[in-house]
This record gives structure tokens, C-alpha cells and sequence, in this order.
């Protein structure tokens, strides 16, 4: 793993996940089913689970959703899949927590978002009333803080300060300062209403990578809580995924976040499950945490236009994908595991030698062979119509040798 240091932080306890100090950044994602329809939020939330999401924010907005919670979590709890829920509030979470006990129970945090707290009511009675429940119930807070629903009132009296400076700064620039400002002043409220110091999480969501690398820098020198980091609104597709990935992945490297959601727009009816596998190869590539086994594969060219590499490449990412919920179970370390499928002889051999276990298969009007490296040295040497499942079979081997037995550690504990 990269050696990254980390900006020092205090640690917050989410449903017995640990977010910051030196503890793993955790990986989380949302629901985006009506939270009132108790199967279909089930379903989602354990598909996000299975798939590494280790905290899932559900939407509650009306007395129907905040029933419901702790029906959801119930069923979690009877699948085996009690993952932390965090409850996602706005205009009317001071009602919701405080008339369904239960509700403010079975939720592991709250998320508040300062910007709209306070519509129509006092803003501190609102939001006093939130961390009181937060407080009596032993849960902490995300105080959430997003530039399309910022604090009006703030941004107007940051705005006409800064007209009546000799050189003013522009909007843009007042709107950050404004996001920081709205974060660690609701922050500073919390606390002054009972909240612990440890038991506050900051996020401030923008959806520009450059504004967003920028509101992050300036807290992470102005406090010490957990940062959850997301470009919001990130879009769709490729879009979506880059954007987030250039943001999130700056930040990273300087040390900077605690937990992380990738925001996609998926499509009618896409895989919500999509930004959590993003999210985790955001980590793993930057080498800070490992969830699965990595495979290298070229690009492809002149030299190979056969698909066959191709195909191969994408058989073993998915029987690594159907394999990792066991794997992960009975294998020490298998997560860290790197192989190679390559495609010709140029890069083949050397790509595969990097890896734990590589395969170089035949290019357009090679000899039809494929070597077979493990760990820097040639194996085997593959021919005929079964070399994917030869190759498997060599794969499983290799996981069984190379990787302990977390049963026999444990026993020998």
C-alpha cells in the first residue's frame, strides 16, 4: 500500500465503523428507492453491502420513510447484513427524529445539511432540536454541508462584506469561503448544544473538481473532524465516474478524507452498485486500501487483433468478482493479489512477470502458445482450446498455496 500520510484527525464511531485518525477510509453509498417501501429498500441496501459499501445513507423525508426504518433494519439484521443506515434529513428532520423514537434509534447517524434546516422556522431551535436527539441517542452527525442548498442568509452577508472590501473577490470565490464558513459554524453550534467533538463528521459538496479540491484544503487546515469527501451531481456515465475520480483522487493523495462516496447518475434502470465498485478502485489504485484482485490487460492493437484476450481479460475479472465473497472469507490477503492478461508478445511476458500470476497470449500470427508466469517466473506453457480454464485452474492453485488460511490462523490463535 501507497504510504500516504494522512491528515490527523479525531475518530468518529458510525454504527461500529471507525471514520478517520488512521483507521481505513471507508467506502459508502445511497439508497435511491422510496425508503417507505420497505422490500425495495431492503434489496438495495444489501446489494450495496454485498458489493462494499460499509455505511449506506437512505432518504428520510416523510413520516412514511422514518416508520419504515426500523423495519429495514430489521431485515438487514435477519439477512446477516447489519450495515450502519444513515439517515439523509431535510426541512423537517427535527420532526421526524423527535415524533418516531425508533426511527432516531435504528439509524447509526444522522445527516444534517445546514442550508435548509431552517426553512420557515428559527434556525437554531430546528437545529438544536437535531442534535439533542443525536445526543440523547448516542449517535453521530454528518453536518452536510451542499453549495445548491447553502445557507442564503450566510452567503448574502459574506457577499455584501466583501462588495464593500477595496478589492473584492469574486463570487465564486465568496461562495467557497461560504461553504467552509456554513461547515464549521454549524460545527462550533453543534458542539455548543451538547454534541461531542468526535462525534462530528464535515462534508461540503460541490459539484466542480476544481472547487472542490479547494473547499477540502481549506478544512482540512481549518479543523480536525473527519472529512467525508464526493463531487455532488457528478453526472452520468463517463462523465460521472472521471469527474469524481480527478476530484476525490487529488485529495486522497494529499492525505486529505476519511470516507468517501462516488455520486453517479446511474441510467434507467443501471446497477446502483456501480459507484461503490468506483469508489473502491479510486483506493485501490492509488494503492491505499485493497477489496479485490487486480488485472492487468492491454489495450490491444495492430498486433492483436484477435478478441480472444479480450473475452479472457473479462471472464477473469468476473470469476474474480464471484469468487471474492469466499475468497475473502477463507484467504489471508487474497485482495492484494495482481494478475496479467496480455495480448502479444511485446509487453506480455514483462507485464506478466510484475504480476503474482500473468498469461501472455498469442498475438495476430504468433505461434499459437501462451507462457504461464507466477511470481517472476515461467510456469507452464498453454495450448489448445482450454487455456481459460487451465488458466483458472492454475489461478486457484496459486490462491490456495500462496495466500494462508484465515480458519488455520485463527485456530492456531
Amino acid at each position: 500500500m501507497a504510504r500516504i500520510e494522512r491528515r490527523k484527525s479525531v475518530v468518529a464511531e458510525v454504527g461500529g465503523v471507525k471514520v478517520g485518525g488512521t483507521h481505513p477510509i471507508v467506502v459508502q453509498s445511497m439508497t435511491n428507492t422510496d425508503t417507505a417501501d420497505v422490500a425495495a429498500t431492503v434489496l438495495q441496501v444489501a446489494a450495496l453491502a454485498r458489493a462494499g459499501s460499509e455505511l449506506v445513507r437512505i432518504t428520510v423525508n416523510t413520516e412514511a420513510a422514518a416508520a419504515a426504518v426500523p423495519a429495514i433494519a430489521e431485515q438487514l439484521e435477519a439477512e446477516g447484513l447489519p450495515v450502519p443506515l444513515i439517515g439523509d434529513f431535510h426541512y423537517n428532520g427535527h420532526l421526524l427524529l423527535t415524533r418516531y423514537p425508533e426511527c432516531a434509534r435504528r439509524l447509526a447517524k444522522y445527516r444534517i445539511n445546514p442550508g435548509n434546516v431552517d426553512i420557515g422556522k428559527k434556525h437554531d431551535e430546528n437545529f438544536r432540536t437535531m442534535i439533542r436527539v443525536a445526543t440523547d441517542n448516542g449517535k453521530p452527525v454528518r453536518i452536510g454541508v451542499n453549495w445548491g442548498s447553502l445557507d442564503q442568509a450566510l452567503l448574502t452577508r459574506m457577499m455584501d462584506e466583501n462588495a464593500r472590501q477595496a478589492a473584492p473577490l469574486d463570487a465564486d470565490q465568496i461562495t467557497r469561503q461560504a461553504i467552509v464558513e456554513s461547515a464549521l459554524e454549524s460545527a462550533r453550534m453543534a458542539e455548543e448544544y451538547g454534541m461531542a467533538h468526535e462525534a462530528i463528521l464535515l462534508s461540503a459538496k460541490v459539484s466542480s473538481a476544481q472547487s472542490l479540491i479547494d473547499v477540502y484544503r481549506t478544512l482540512a487546515v481549518r479543523c480536525d473532524y473527519p472529512l467525508h469527501l464526493g463531487l455532488t451531481e457528478a453526472g452520468m456515465g463517463n462523465k460521472g465516474v472521471v469527474a469524481s475520480t480527478a476530484a476525490i483522487s487529488v485529495l486522497l493523495q494529499e492525505g486529505i478524507g476519511d470516507t468517501i462516496r462516488v455520486s453517479l447518475t446511474p441510467a434507467p434502470g443501471g446497477d446502483r452498485t456501480e459507484e461503490v465498485l468506483v469508489a473502491q478502485q479510486i483506493l485501490q489504485s492509488l494503492e491505499i486500501r485493497s477489496f479485490t484482485p487486480q488485472v492487468s490487460a492491454c489495450p490491444g492493437c495492430g498486433r492483436t487483433t484477435s478478441t480472444f484476450f479480450q473475452e479472457m481479460a473479462g471472464q477473469i475479472q468476473g470469476y474474480l468478482r464471484e469468487q471474492m465473497p469466499l475468497w475473502k472469507q477463507r484467504y489471508l490477503g487474497v485482495e492484494e493479489l495482481r494478475l496479467a492478461v496480455m495480448g502479444c508478445v511485446v509487453n506480455g511476458p514483462g507485464e506478466s512477470k510484475h504480476a503474482h500470476i500473468g498469461i501472455s497470449l498469442p498475438g495476430t500470427f504468433e505461434e499459437p502458445k501462451a507462457p504461464v508466469y507466477a511470481d517472476g517466473r515461467l510456469l507452464v506453457t498453454l495450448k489448445g482450446e482450454t487455456i481459460v480454464e487451465d488458466f483458472i485452474r492454475i489461478l486457484n492453485d496459486y490462491v490456495k498455496t500462496h495466500y494462508g488460511s484465515k480458519v488455520e490462523q485463527a485456530s492456531v490463535k
